[in-house]
């Protein structure tokens, strides 16, 4: 177990336990006690909160590669296609009811081309009973809201349920435990033979928790967490806990709002 402290509350984790699920599978993940609540951090990108069977995830930037591409930027294929499956897989391991995005579903507006919405549409018919709500963030601002058809509640931030603050940015809040996205955050690793390995990652600061960024082709940036921060990378199909990240003089989870 790795304690440390959050708004007065202890925080713990534990690896390698598994999450049960309604069709009696189980799925590898961290399991944690935060703000009082039990949640899970899985490989899928996504934290599972247990008790309102709720899912969340921050910056899919769904259609990015459209948006490249109306920019003559080569780009892969079939890149958000292979995201919302993933998000299916995490859905059904976990037997979520709800999902939230923790800002910039949409990646631009020139992004929304007919395949990638297409896509969404087609996949939203597979999740019709699924209720998702959208905490905007600065992309979301640009690219509108996503059409009553996807039956997306989009809310500004901050959205509380308590005992947490749902944000975009990553600012605290008096009001709770503050889960946020937008830093892409990942965890450069150092081998002992100076190899490295830069990983996407969920990290908790005193105040502050930020989620890994969900879409594939999105990005990273390298985090700099200060002594006592909690810092799990994703490592193909596992969460694990590492002791701390190289970095910078960042010292705490911030962010500039583009």
């Amino acid at each position: 177990m790795i304690p440390c402290r959050v708004n007065g509350a202890t925080l713990t984790f534990s690896q390698a336990r598994m999450l049960p699920v309604l069709d009696d599978q189980t799925i590898s993940g961290l399991y944690c006690s935060l703000a009082g609540e039990d949640v899970w951090l899985l490989p899928e990108r996504a934290l599972f909160w247990k008790r309102p069977a709720t899912l969340i995830i921050a910056d899919p930037h769904i259609g990015k590669p459209g948006a490249f591409r109306a920019a003559a930027i080569a780009t892969p294929e079939g890149t958000t296609i292979a995201d919302l499956e993933r998000l299916s897989t995490a859905i059904r391991r976990c037997g979520a009811q709800r999902l939230i995005v923790l800002g910039d579903l949409l990646h631009a507006r020139s992004g929304r081309t007919a395949a990638t919405m297409s896509a969404f549409e087609e996949w939203r018919s597979r999740h019709s009973s699924l209720d998702i709500v959208l905490v905007r963030g600065n992309h979301d601002t640009r690219a509108g809201d996503p059409p009553h058809s996807w039956r997306v509640m989009c809310v500004d931030e901050p959205w509380d349920m308590a005992p947490f603050t749902l944000r975009h940015h990553p600012e605290s809040s008096v009001a709770g435990y503050t889960l946020a996205g937008h830093l892409h955050p990942a965890a450069r690793l150092i081998g002992a033979g100076k190899q490295r390995l830069t990983l996407p990652c969920f990290w908790f600061g005193a105040q502050v928790g930020v989620l890994p960024a969900f879409g594939s082709f999105t990005g990273t940036k390298v985090i700099a967490p200060d002594p006592g921060d909690q810092v799990f990378v994703i490592a193909e199909d596992a969460v694990v806990a590492v002791s701390g990240a190289p970095g910078g003089t960042a010292s705490a989870p911030t962010a500039s709002r583009r």
